[in-house]
């Protein structure tokens, strides 16, 4: 699956957060965990997941578009969802 993402709002990201967008295309998403994001009716279905980057976890938000991933955020995980994370991926 192709992944895209708004150049502008990457630029941000990698200046705020230190991860440009296009770091998503080497985001774990065969051993992540999804969740879909239901706080806000945002037009679209937006999907987080946590999953590793370099052996690290990471938060990403996304929207499926035909055969695209559309990225919206990327950002280390916190404590808890490292926390979450980890307990999703040990159940058998």
């Amino acid at each position: 699956m192709d992944i895209e993402f708004d150049p502008y709002k990457s630029r941000i990201n990698e200046r705020e957060r230190g991860l440009p967008f296009a770091l998503a295309s080497q985001f774990e998403f065969e051993t992540a965990v999804f969740k879909v994001d239901a706080r806000c009716d945002y037009g679209e279905v937006r999907i987080r997941a946590l999953g590793k980057i370099d052996g690290r976890v990471h938060v990403v938000v996304f929207t499926e578009r035909e055969h695209t991933i559309r990225i919206i955020s990327l950002r280390k995980a916190n404590r808890r969802q490292v926390y979450l994370y980890e307990q999703e991926i040990s159940r058998p």
